[in-house]
């Protein structure tokens, strides 16, 4: 078999698994989630494993519906608490007034159209009233909330059957370890069994630290946004969900806190129309603002370095441009996934191209 026939046969074989992922997407999304939730749930499992009664031992299988049953209290508990939460807050912004928004920055809104009238004379007829007007409007629309709503009870229709595959799967993955890992070794040669066994061990612990890290992060953000924003006169459910909001954001890397930090200004103006604009409002927008700063030196100087960096052992400015990268190729969804998949390629580079210069310079760490 010539070179061309060989490469040929195997961009058939790539474009064959291709289209089989795509197709069964739904099902590898389960198996992905399930991977990850096995990772979080591993140490209650070895935990449980080292008690010891006399001579008896838990099995694995009890381990596994432990862990399985703490993840799902944790995720439930979590959802109870936030989702009537964050109803209430939809609720109370879908009656948000958007034109007495708008006139408590009339000034402001002024001085911005005088200044690009003035160096854009062609946008003269552009008016940033009406722009801004139309967009909040949008975002504050009772139909926009409740169109998200219906859409997230049509979603929460399917719920329980991805509910049930993803703790199914999740149940054996945490009572054989290794089945995952076998699984995946069944898609390589025998004769890169080794290697393949080898850096699937690496990513698993790499993973396995940084999404911990990640859900510790996000809450520890969460809290401190939440106790900030009541520091500064925010009530409470409106402090809880601006924190949720920045948390969840918070997963994105560099771009996540900063729009995070934007939505929570305008939530918390929002909710706060009635107050004065000069002499209450501006300085509450002030102190929101210095609540997310102050928020982000704690999470760049203790928490950044602990997850990104040392859990991945990548610098941050090498992680900073493969984020961009994905966000510029996958948008949102390729930020969120760009340090797991980097993780992925990176060590299976090393184990497979580790004589090529560049492949162990950004290996050389792990």
């Amino acid at each position: 078999m010539n070179a061309l026939a060989k490469y040929i046969i195997i961009g058939a074989i790539v474009t064959i698994i291709g289209f089989l992922l795509w197709y069964f997407s739904s099902i590898v999304a389960y198996i992905l989630i399930s991977a990850v939730l096995s990772l979080m749930g591993k140490p209650i499992v070895d935990l449980i494993s080292k008690i010891k009664i006399k001579s008896w031992h838990p099995p694995k299988a009890f381990g596994a519906a432990v862990a399985l049953i703490v993840i799902w209290i944790l995720f439930y508990s979590f959802f109870r608490i936030m989702i009537p939460l964050v109803i209430n807050q939809a609720n109370e912004l879908g009656e948000v007034n958007v034109t007495q928004m708008i006139n408590n920055f009339s000034q402001p809104i002024a001085d911005i159209e005088n200044f690009v009238h003035e160096y854009l004379p062609s946008s003269y007829s552009f008016s940033v009233k009406e722009f801004l007007s139309d967009k909040l409007t949008h975002m504050f629309s009772a139909s926009m909330i409740s169109n998200l709503f219906s859409s997230t009870a049509n979603l929460l229709m399917n719920l329980f059957i991805a509910a049930f595959s993803i703790s199914f799967i999740t149940f054996f993955f945490l009572k054989e370890e290794k089945l995952f890992f076998e699984g995946l070794l069944m898609l390589f040669p025998e004769k890169y069994e080794q290697q393949i066994e080898h850096a699937l061990v690496s990513v698993n612990q790499l993973l396995r630290r940084y999404f911990i890290g990640i859900i510790i992060q996000s809450l520890c953000i969460m809290t401190l946004d939440t106790i900030g924003l009541m520091i500064v006169g925010i009530k409470f459910d409106t402090a809880i969900v601006i924190g949720l909001v920045a948390g969840i954001l918070n997963v994105i890397p560099y771009v996540g806190p900063l729009t995070g930090a934007i939505m929570g200004v305008l939530i918390g103006v929002a909710t706060n129309l009635q107050l004065d604009f000069s002499t209450q409002l501006l300085p509450m927008i002030g102190y929101i603002l210095l609540v997310f700063v102050v928020t982000r030196l704690i999470d760049d100087i203790l928490f950044q370095p602990l997850i990104y960096s040392s859990s991945v052992n990548a610098h941050p400015l090498e992680i900073f441009i493969v984020i961009l990268i994905a966000g510029s190729i996958a948008g949102i969804l390729g930020m969120l996934l760009a340090i797991p998949a980097y993780t992925v390629i990176r060590v299976f580079a090393k184990e497979f191209f580790n004589k090529f210069r560049v492949v162990e310079k950004l290996t050389r760490k792990i």
